[in-house]
């Protein structure tokens, strides 16, 4: 199965980027995922559940310990082949 993660963190800062945010970037830019789109106002992730689920497992712990006050996902199942 094939999943795709859609998230951000919280509260933005529109000057520089937060620590929760990069780290949360940290986390899905060396979770080894197939695709990776990072911006300012939502990133996506997509690849095989195992690695996705483990990526959104870290992200989570992570980007809280570094100050998200908030964190907008959404998880949507990938058709194979699209």
């Amino acid at each position: 199965m094939r999943l795709r993660v859609e998230f951000t963190t919280e509260p933005f800062d529109l000057d520089e980027a937060p620590a929760h945010a990069l780290v949360a970037r940290e986390v899905v830019e060396a979770a080894h995922l197939d695709a990776v789109d990072v911006g300012p106002f939502g990133n996506t992730a997509e690849g095989g559940a195992d690695q996705v689920l483990t990526a959104v497992d870290a992200l989570l712990r992570k980007a809280l310990q570094a100050g998200a006050t908030r964190i907008s996902l959404q998880v949507n199942v990938v058709e194979e082949g699209v």
